[in-house]
């Protein structure tokens, strides 16, 4: 175990239900006591500060996702085996079969399809009139378009796909309440991937089929097929539905910014990523040390485990100017760590950036102002986000 006497210690629970809604004291009072802190509840140690953060991630060698990338070590060894709880060369083989589908290039042919289904949403809310940012906008996009993508039966599962996908982040936690009430739901995703992955029950020529397809003809694994499916839906669903909601919550509350995304459409890819730095969809995972390794001018010995606090380090004063402050033209944005960084980026996020991108079209063709309520946050292990948010927007 590694020694904690040249560490500074705390005693600040990330995990606690007052952190979660309200994270980001507790992170800067992480950063300023150093780059790498001692985290007595949970007995790891939490990396807080972006530039420690983004070194660790891209040192896949030393920082190891292969043994999970959570915090409890149970959980870590029922989950190992997915894209992103690996280490090259499987992480290679694993992430790509997935991958080869959420390419940018290879979303190009869904473009006209999302882009369309962005403005038909639009329209349908600017006639409801009040609505809820998170169930109306945010969770509709996902759960009508990634399902249709990996080919699940009309008749079952969709319903269900964001209830498995957010059991599945929580238990990257510790084993609170939280993790626990989401066991049943493991259980129930499990017993349905290990059914889609039976030729036939996915719709022919989509992502899943294909995968299905693949693993008949020899050319994967078939005990992969239940883990690979899962690769797809989790990435592709509760970060969106953070992003997405935080979207319309931050762009209403800053309606100088929205006209000038109005005035000037180039704006959306910067935008987008403003919002992931500033309210990161993922708040962070672990990695597991291999070998003695300085980070920050700190030693971390063999078999320490070290959360990586994503969102911590997209708000760190030491990399960015006023990191408080939303601003759709702030330099180097895309730099941020919302999605990860390295080779465990998640790998959803180029369709979740053409969700955002066009849904941000959509509006801003349609909407002259986006008047909001008081956002209610969520409480969740892994995941930043709002439970709900009245929005009505103005044409």
């Amino acid at each position: 175990m590694t020694t904690t006497t040249t560490i500074p210690r705390s005693d600040i629970d990330p995990y606690s239900d007052a952190s979660i809604l309200s994270p980001y004291e507790d992170y800067r009072r992480l950063r300023d006591l150093g780059p790498v802190v001692w985290l007595e509840t949970h007995q790891v140690f939490a990396v807080a500060r972006y530039r420690e953060v983004y070194d660790a991630l891209h040192d896949h060698t030393t920082f190891s996702s292969g043994s999970g990338v959570g915090l409890t070590e149970t959980l870590n060894k029922a989950q190992k085996g997915s894209s992103f709880t690996s280490d090259p060369p499987y992480h290679d083989y694993v992430r790509g079969l997935v991958a080869r589908h959420l390419k940018p290039k290879a979303l190009e042919q869904f473009h006209d399809y999302i882009e369309g289904w962005a403005a038909r949403l639009v329209d349908e809310l600017i006639e409801k009139g009040t609505f809820d940012a998170v169930t109306d906008f945010a969770q509709a996009f996902p759960l009508a378009v990634v399902p249709d993508l990996l080919g699940w039966p009309v008749e079952e599962g969709k319903e269900r796909l964001l209830e498995w996908a957010t059991a599945g982040f929580n238990a990257f936690g510790p084993l609170n309440d939280r993790t626990k009430a989401g066991f049943p739901l493991l259980k129930e995703m499990s017993d349905f991937l290990q059914r889609m992955s039976i030729p036939g029950n996915l719709r022919p020529d989509s992502w899943g089929a294909q995968l299905v397809s693949d693993a008949k003809d020899g050319k994967i694994e078939e005990y992969l097929l239940p883990g690979l499916l899962g690769d797809f839906l989790a990435p592709s669903m509760d970060t969106s539905v953070s992003a997405l909601s935080s979207m319309l919550w931050l762009l209403g509350s800053h309606p100088g910014q929205w006209d000038q995304i109005r005035a000037d459409e180039s704006l959306i890819p910067k935008a987008f990523n403003e919002i992931i730095r500033i309210e990161s969809p993922l708040r962070g995972f672990t990695r597991l040390v291999t070998r003695e390794r300085e980070l920050g001018g700190l030693t971390l010995e063999p078999d320490a485990r070290v959360l990586l606090l994503y969102g911590s380090a997209n708000r760190d004063e030491r990399h960015w100017t006023d990191p408080d402050t939303f601003d759709i033209h702030r330099p180097g944005v895309a730099q941020h760590v919302g999605f990860g960084h390295g080779i465990h980026g998640c790998v959803g996020q180029a369709l979740s950036r053409l969700e955002g991108h066009s849904l941000l079209k959509a509006l801003s063709t349609r909407v002259r102002s986006i008047e909001i309520g008081e956002p209610t946050w969520r409480l969740h292990n892994t995941i930043r986000g709002i439970a709900s948010l009245p929005v009505t927007l103005r044409t």
